[in-house]
């Protein structure tokens, strides 16, 4: 077995926050108060969304992004011609969503970018489409459903309530589905005001699709064509794919015309990123991975022209007598929100050591929101600490037993280990428990040196990569990491 030997690595990076922030100034307004950068995702202007920023820039618009703890306002919002929300983890309070309705209410544009069902990068229980629908799944009547006391006393869970807000204001919701890899086709038989003008294609890569709840305001613009089984994301919690294909499945963009504004709904934030991201991981600190989507098919077409149609004021109210009508999206019945259930257990995983999604003083340095006194205070990183020896195989595959040596050359006690993976889940399985923490050991003598060792095993969820972590009475000490095998 291949071995790796290492000496214990310390990662200190500054806080940052994006260059640019709200002012009052320009046209168009990134959020990036709700949970915009966690897991794996980057999407401000400065970081994976910057070549979009750059498009909106090129057509002379002025973008600007909030901060990562901004509340929406109406005030605030109506400073700007558009507004766009990609992919929230965090939830909207009761008092932003009324902040929404009345900027598009008055004539604003509004963009939202979800992602599939159970996309919930922070581990908090909500993703995005549940958060733009307004409702978490299975929760309907207590949006709180499950959350610990401390995640419920949060400033960020203060005056959240669930209510079906998408569909009662826009007449769309996004749905529980996860296409996968699925390459449509643009028809002009769905076109409306242009939208469609020189777009060829578009690709889904584990994205999730529109219903349209009141077509007197609401309209798909990109449908997806024949569906089965095979085009359902691996890791989808129901069946992911819910009919044949075509307008059944819902729209993968969807408008809308809410009284003197315009909204736009994408369900995909690949279509939309770029391979530069600029903040690591809040959860662990590590290097983000993301794909330069915005580059594939005809994107960025497609983005310009939505883009162009926002920025355009109509004060027309309705759809009706301006595009051709659709129909209603048939739903399945666990689809209506008040008989919603939960298919599986949330989170999806169980967050690593320490981080908590609503205080950014657990953040990782180096992270958006970051605040890097308070996150060494809280977590007593110090910046010595005793070589260690770590062998450990070079990679593993996906529910493979492994066994982690640590040599010191002084002895420690209290020693235990963590396995994260690249989407911050907990994959180490001790002693028969769920994914989690490992016991602590002491160290013995072994070969002039002292010693202890892991027995575990690799949860099959893992991906791409394992962090593992090494502490010594609650404190971290070593960051190393294996490759996983798909």
């Amino acid at each position: 077995m291949k071995k790796l030997i290492l000496l214990s690595i310390l990662f200190l990076t500054g806080c940052t926050q994006p260059a640019q922030f709200y002012d009052g100034q320009a046209d168009v307004l990134f959020d990036a108060a709700h949970g915009q950068t966690a897991g794996e995702a980057d999407w401000v202007i400065d970081g994976a969304f910057s070549s979009f920023n750059d498009v909106i820039r090129d057509m002379d618009y002025k973008t600007v992004s909030t901060d990562y703890d901004t509340t929406l306002t109406y005030e605030k919002l109506k400073q700007y011609k558009a507004v766009i929300i990609p992919e929230p983890n965090i939830p909207f309070k009761v008092e932003e969503q009324e902040a929404i309705q009345r900027f598009v209410g008055e004539g604003g544009s509004i963009m939202m970018i979800a992602d599939h069902y159970n996309a919930d990068r922070n581990l908090n229980r909500f993703d995005s489409s549940e958060i733009f629908n307004g409702y978490r799944r299975g929760a309907f009547d207590d949006i709180t459903k499950g959350l610990s006391h401390d995640e419920k006393q949060s400033e960020r869970m203060q005056n959240v309530k669930g209510s079906d807000f998408l569909s009662d204001t826009f007449g769309v919701r996004f749905r529980y589905n996860a296409l996968n890899n699925v390459r449509i086709d643009a028809d002009s038989a769905y076109d409306a005001f242009g939208l469609l003008d020189n777009v060829q294609s578009i690709n889904m890569h584990a994205g999730s699709t529109i219903a349209i709840t009141n077509p007197k305001i609401a309209k798909g613009i990109i449908y997806p064509g024949k569906l089965s089984q095979n085009d359902r994301w691996p890791h989808a919690v129901d069946q992911g794919i819910y009919t044949k294909g075509g307008k059944d499945e819902g729209a993968f963009v969807a408008i809308s015309k809410y009284k003197k504004g315009k909204a736009v709904f994408i369900g995909d934030s690949s279509i939309v990123e770029d391979e530069t991201p600029k903040y690591v991981r809040e959860d662990n600190g590590n290097t983000k991975r993301t794909y330069d989507g915005i580059e594939e098919a005809s994107h960025k077409v497609l983005l310009k022209n939505l883009v162009t149609w926002m920025m355009k004021p109509e004060a027309y109210t309705t759809l009706e007598g301006k595009v051709t009508s659709d129909q209603k999206t048939p739903l399945l019945r666990m689809e209506v929100p008040q008989q919603s259930k939960e298919p599986k257990q949330e989170p999806w995983g169980q967050p690593g050591h320490g981080y908590k999604w609503y205080d950014p003083t657990t953040f990782e340095q180096g992270s958006f929101g970051a605040d890097s006194n308070k996150r060494v205070e809280n977590k007593s990183v110090t910046k010595k600490s005793e070589p260690l020896e770590i062998q450990a195989p070079s990679s593993v595959y996906p529910g493979d037993y492994i066994k982690i040596d640590i040599y010191s050359q002084k002895q420690m006690k209290d020693v235990a280990i963590e396995l994260i993976d690249s989407d911050g889940r907990q994959v180490g399985l001790f002693n028969g428990r769920p994914p989690g923490k490992s016991d602590t050991y002491n160290m013995s003598a072994k070969d002039n040196r002292f010693h202890c060792y892991f027995n575990g095993k690799i949860a099959r969820e893992a991906v791409h990569s394992v962090t593992i972590k090494v502490y010594v009475k609650e404190q971290m000490i070593h960051i190393e990491r294996i490759d996983i095998n798909s």
